[in-house]
């Protein structure tokens, strides 16, 4: 999601939740994101996990900014849209279990998002997984171009495997 602000552009980006990413800020929030099933609609599935990470739907016309491969080998796709949080809005994502403290046998639950907040680009630049930083570029260009999408990164888009 993104919006425009006294003609500056921010984009809206998601800190992890969980005790790993509790104290750290810089070069760790994300685009929503998710995992997909095999066959799956990519579109779909970015709609889906960003209701689910964020708590809002996501309705809007959508821009392909296409795709980015992580330092883990985890390749992301994403889109943007155009909006605004509502008033009084609170971050509710969905959660997940792991083992904590590590070796303890107890299970915790924690949100798999834990804040969401618009960031200026070059806020964003500095929050932001660095391998995610080329969408900033992309949507950059597409609104400084006026484009609704950007056909050159969907046709660059590799086959998608499990």
């Amino acid at each position: 999601m993104f919006r425009r602000v006294s003609d500056v552009l921010e984009v809206l980006l998601v800190h992890p939740g969980g005790p790993f990413f509790r104290n750290k800020d810089d070069d760790v929030w994300t685009v929503p994101k998710g995992e997909i099933e095999e066959g799956e609609d990519l579109l779909g599935r970015a709609r889906t996990e960003f209701e689910e990470e964020v708590g809002i739907p996501a309705n809007g016309d959508w821009i392909d900014l296409g795709w980015v491969k992580q330092k883990g080998g985890k390749t992301v796709y994403a889109w943007a849209f155009e909006g605004n949080l509502p008033d009084e809005f609170q971050v509710c994502s969905n959660n997940f279990e792991m083992e904590w403290p590590p070796r303890s046998g107890k299970m915790e639950s924690f949100p798999e998002v834990d804040k969401a907040c618009f960031f200026s680009l070059e806020e964003a630049r500095r929050k932001l997984k660095e391998a995610q930083i080329p969408f900033l570029d992309r949507l950059a260009e597409a609104i400084k171009q006026g484009a609704g999408e950007l056909d050159t990164y969907s046709r660059k888009m590799p086959d998608f495997r499990l």
